[in-house]
Formats: C-alpha cells, sequence, structure tokens
C-alpha cells in the first residue's frame, strides 16, 4: 500500500438482479465528489461534505466514464450511455457517505434501484463505490481500484447499457464515487 499523500482507501461492489433480486459484496477502491460551490452540514452529525463547482466535480465524473468506456471498448463490450437521472440518484447517495449520514457502503441500494425503476424500465443493476483521499487523480485511482477487484470489475464488464456516476468530497479532503450501472429493458 502506498504511503505517500494516501491517507486511505477502500472499495465495494454490489450487483442487483432483477430490479429487487440477489446481491454480492466485495470490497474494493473508489472515489466520491459533489456539487455546487458551498458547504453543507449535516444537523444530525457535525460532519460536512464540500461541495465543489459543478465544473469540478462533473469534470471528475465524465473522467470516470471515459475510463469505464475505454476498457469496454478494448474488450469488445459496448459503451455504457451516461444518464443524468441515474447520475442525480449516485450523487446523493455520495454526498450522503461524504457527509457522515451514511457509511462508506452500499446501504439503500434497493432503494436507489428502485427510485431508478420508477423512470427507466431496467431488468438488472449493480452499484460500485469508491472512497479515496490524497491523490491528484481521483477518478483514475477509483477506476483502477475496481479494475484489479473482481466484483466491482464483474460491474464494469457486465451487461449493463446505461450508466450514472456520482462524487462528493467532504471537509477532510475524502472523495466518495458512486457508479450505477443499469441494463435498460
Amino acid at each position: 500500500m502506498r504511503h505517500y499523500l494516501f491517507t486511505g482507501i477502500a472499495l465495494s461492489s454490489v450487483i442487483f438482479t432483477g430490479v429487487m433480486g440477489n446481491s454480492v459484496h466485495a470490497k474494493t477502491l473508489n472515489s466520491k465528489l459533489e456539487s455546487n460551490r458551498q458547504i453543507l452540514t449535516n444537523t444530525s452529525k457535525t460532519s460536512t461534505y464540500i461541495a465543489l463547482s459543478n465544473n469540478s466535480l462533473a469534470s471528475i465524473e465524465q473522467a470516470v466514464q471515459t475510463q469505464i468506456n475505454q476498457y469496454r471498448q478494448q474488450h469488445n463490450l459496448p459503451p455504457l450511455t451516461i444518464d443524468e437521472r441515474i447520475s442525480n440518484i449516485a450523487r446523493t447517495h455520495s454526498q450522503n457517505m461524504a457527509s457522515g449520514t451514511v457509511p462508506f457502503s452500499h446501504n439503500g441500494f434497493q432503494e436507489r434501484v428502485g427510485a431508478i425503476a420508477k423512470i427507466i424500465p431496467l431488468s438488472a443493476a449493480a452499484e460500485n463505490v469508491a472512497y479515496n483521499k490524497g491523490y491528484s487523480d481521483p477518478a483514475t485511482q477509483a477506476v483502477q481500484g475496481w479494475l484489479h477487484s473482481p466484483g466491482h470489475l464483474r460491474n464494469i464488464k457486465g451487461n449493463y447499457n446505461q450508466t450514472g456516476i456520482g462524487v462528493a468530497m467532504n471537509d477532510k479532503g475524502e472523495y466518495y464515487l458512486t457508479q450505477i450501472f443499469i441494463r435498460k429493458r
């Protein structure tokens, strides 16, 4: 494990098949961001998360999408289409983890999939989440961690056609990233 600028890194993956089917968990690595130039404080806890400018967050989210689609292309898989509605749901989960409202986890995954299913007909869903701190390129750090984790890699290579990505950062400089994968019917 690297020690320069690195304080902590963790990853987690979950697969959800058939809208409310079985889930599989795997530990891995990831990162998360947030939007708007403001500091939001969770009233039930003392932790805060910093919302960076929309452009900064969007660039990290775009970098993740680009790297994931490059990997898929190299392995003769179709690209994932970004859906902003899915990204908004992923972003909210990242913000909740960054603020400490929920732990770094897949807590609420079934609810997120249920919310997506109300707006997009789907047959399968999966989620990768990541946390990292101290890296100059949180997107690449997260994607590389996922690619070296069997559970995350399974999601990346999975039979999905849409995705949403959301990133948040708290006042400790910890990045949280959520990527949701959807197979649209």
